[in-house]
């Protein structure tokens, strides 16, 4: 029970930092080498599963890319839609909306599954805490024969249902 608890916080814990890191990793990129650039949504899945842009007014204008998810969301926009974007003039294929890199939605899945690795690990602390005091109560010196008045259950007192 409690190497099971202790795991579950620490599946917890693996899955905050995958949904965090990666989001966070893009943004700082961008913030700090980033190239603002003016682009037209030239494609939206209805899902929206990507959001394609083309870049206007840049040095690599004309190219075109799928805008990055930041948490799994996508920004709200249309086909022929003006925006302005951040791309990695390195690797234009990472590129946010201007408002995201400057301030980024929040990160509901990494939020989530941080309070569940904190929930996990406070009934995994409880579990500890009730056991030990258990422990404590009966203590080691103690038989569970000692524990019923140092008297050994007997046939006697074991009462008969069946004729």
């Amino acid at each position: 029970m409690i190497l099971a608890g202790f795991g579950l916080f620490l599946l917890c814990v693996g899955m905050t930092l995958f949904f965090l890191l990666p989001s966070r990793s893009l943004v700082q990129d961008l913030r700090s080498r980033g190239v603002s650039a003016a682009a037209t949504v030239i494609g939206v899945d209805s899902k929206p599963k990507y959001i394609r842009v083309r870049l206007v007014s840049s040095p690599k204008a004309g190219t075109e890319a799928k805008l990055s998810e930041y948490a799994g969301m996508l920004p709200e926009t249309e086909t022929g839609a003006s925006v302005i974007v951040t791309y990695d003039p390195e690797a234009p294929s990472r590129v946010l909306t201007q408002g995201w890199v400057a301030d980024p939605p929040a990160n509901l899945p990494a939020y989530g599954t941080s309070a569940l690795a904190v929930i996990c690990l406070g009934l995994t602390t409880a579990v500890i805490w009730r056991r030990l005091r258990i422990l404590r109560t009966l203590g080691p010196e103690e038989s569970p024969a000692a524990s019923t008045g140092g008297k050994e259950p007997s046939d006697e007192s074991v009462r008969h249902t069946k004729s």
